[in-house]
């Protein structure tokens, strides 16, 4: 078969690590990352292309002739970019900016899933503090004793504030209409019900009407050991999840991802590419705590490594309409653990510029793969350049030794104020 020249759009280590499984197929041709980072250099092109430069990407896109685009980043999802693509005559994975609102609206998302009757929590949406209050006052009333408050818009992946208490919730619902704390993000908030049970990242690759699921992940998205901490872009995660049993992924699949795809093809929207369901598992059963229109990060590091089949087969057949719903795929025996390194003081200010060293040295390891999230290439030596530094993967037959590994690559790796979590996967360690 031809050889599918592929175009990656991000620079971050979920872009990395899309890069670094595509290397590994025999299809894949000339690889180009826009615009990349230092280590995807090792294995594609880099193209000083910004993620927001959507007339640059499509340019770049035609002049190299790719075959597919896959853009990681929700960003130039919601603002159109396979839309531009498809228009251009490109094949894209990813969804249109109309279905990506389930993720750049978390309002229209939690509407899709009414009319679609997935089980989510009890919410409001307000674009007023003083109404926002007063839903506030009927949760106290009802014997709530916390409630989420989220950004409406794209904030990053740190727009949902978890409140323990209904003032904390007051104070962030104030912070977000009245002081703007999240910008044009936060104009409008939605306001919901806070569910108990353990978390769960679903991700399934899809064509707009079949699917073929990823394996269950549970990441962690507190910034300290004990879910301690601010909420950041996700500190680690690991996979697959005993949590999610095949009876649950099928329940999950039947009562959440197809009546969701369903719904969205009937708004006019149907959705091709990879969706992300953040899943809460109550006593009540499966609800959904959020809806992502790409792939996730870190869960992007911790599902590939596992992967078997070709992706960019499975990729260009969700991009064309042609997933093969019954054959799925395969996966490699053994669990997968991955760390994120990040910088001293994040998700708050901190420092960009310091040198980091150990990083061949980590990658030497047995089972494990690094990933750059936030890197750059000063004077000839990697640097830090933002919150999230790395990725470190640890693969092996048990979740021990998938966690022994991640953490031998973290020890081999120093930057100044480097910080991570200690605690990643420890509740399955014995698994």
């Amino acid at each position: 078969m031809s050889s599918v020249d592929v175009l990656i759009v991000g620079g971050g280590a979920r872009e990395h690590a899309l890069a670094w499984k595509l290397r590994q197929s025999g299809r894949v041709g000339r690889l180009y990352a826009a615009p990349g980072n230092p280590g995807m250099a090792a294995v594609a092109d880099c193209v000083p292309v910004r993620v927001d430069d959507l007339d640059g990407l499509v340019s770049l896109a035609v002049e190299k002739r790719v075959g597919l685009v896959v853009v990681g980043p929700e960003a130039p999802l919601a603002a159109g970019l396979a839309d531009r693509l498809r228009a251009a005559g490109i094949v894209v994975f990813g969804p249109s900016a109309a279905a990506a609102r389930i993720e750049s609206s978390k309002a229209y998302a939690r509407e899709l899933m009414t009319r679609a009757g997935v089980p989510q929590p009890e919410y409001g949406r307000f674009d007023e503090f003083a109404a926002a209050s007063r839903y506030l006052d009927r949760l106290a009333e009802q014997g709530a004793a916390g409630a989420v408050v989220k950004a409406n818009g794209l904030a990053a992946g740190k727009g949902a504030v978890v409140c323990d208490t209904l003032d904390e919730a007051r104070e962030t619902a104030r912070a977000m209409l009245v002081e703007r704390s999240f910008g044009d993000a936060g104009r409008e908030v939605v306001i919901e019900e806070r569910l108990e049970g353990e978390e769960a990242s679903l991700l399934v690759l899809t064509d707009g009407e079949r699917v073929v699921p990823l394996l269950p992940a549970q990441d962690y998205k507190r910034a300290y050991d004990g879910d301690r901490g601010e909420n950041t872009g996700g500190m680690g995660c690991y996979a697959p999840a005993p949590v999610i049993t095949p009876a649950l992924l099928e329940e999950a699949l039947r009562t959440i991802v197809r009546p969701t795809l369903r719904a969205l093809a009937d708004d006019g929207h149907p959705f091709r590419g990879c969706l992300y369901a953040g899943l809460m598992l109550t006593a009540a059963g499966l609800k959904v705590i959020e809806f992502n229109c790409r792939f996730g990060d870190p869960e992007t590091e911790v599902v590939l490594p596992l992967l078997e089949d070709d992706l960019l087969d499975l990729l260009l057949a969700a991009a064309t309409g042609g997933l093969d719903e019954a054959s799925g795929a395969r996966w490699r025996p053994g669990r997968a653990v991955t760390v994120v390194l990040a910088s001293g003081g994040y998700p708050g200010k901190y420092p960009v510029g310091l040198p980091i060293s150990g990083l061949d040295e980590a990658a030497a390891l047995e089972g494990v793969t690094v990933f750059h999230a936030g890197t750059a290439v000063q004077d000839g030596r990697t640097v830090t350049a933002g919150g999230r530094v790395l990725a470190v993967t640890g693969v092996g037959p048990t979740f021990a030794s998938a966690i022994s590994r991640a953490y031998a690559g973290v020890d081999a790796i120093q930057f100044e104020g480097r910080q991570y979590r200690t605690d990643i996967a420890a509740r399955v360690s014995a698994a």
